[in-house]
């Protein structure tokens, strides 16, 4: 009398493990330098977040001399209103830096750093100036 056993056999089990192995050593690194990139895209969101709130500020003064935050005339300046601008600040790690001045209504380019990564990640971020 014959008996069926099931399972597999040593063959296809070495397959499956060298196919596993073939996948994990292409996949693998794919996810290892994910950390830079977050770092990359939080610096450009933070620097979204500038550019909106001086934009905001900047519509907020127009409509109404009493209304926004207070004057920006370059990056010194929005770095100090960002306290007021933006509920809570910068976050922690972020700095706001740049040189030029730009009149009401104009813009100028600031850089936005994360100086608690490594490498250190940067971003720009458009400011809108107003006048007091």
């Amino acid at each position: 009398m014959q008996t069926k056993q099931a399972g597999f056999t040593l063959i296809e089990l070495v397959v499956v493990i060298v196919i596993l192995g073939i996948l994990s050593a292409v996949a693998l690194p794919r996810f290892i330098n994910l950390s830079g990139e977050a770092a990359q895209a939080a610096a450009q969101g933070v620097a979204g977040a500038v550019s909106s709130a001086t934009a905001i500020n900047y519509a907020a003064r127009k409509a109404s001399s009493t209304a926004g935050f207070g004057p920006i005339s370059d990056c010194t300046t929005a770095n100090t209103a960002m306290a007021t601008i933006m509920s809570g600040g910068l976050p922690s790690p972020y700095t706001l830096t740049g040189a030029g001045t730009c009149t009401d209504g104009n813009t100028v380019t600031c850089t936005i750093t994360n100086p608690s990564v490594s490498p250190v990640r940067t971003a720009s971020a458009v400011v809108v100036c107003v006048n007091p």
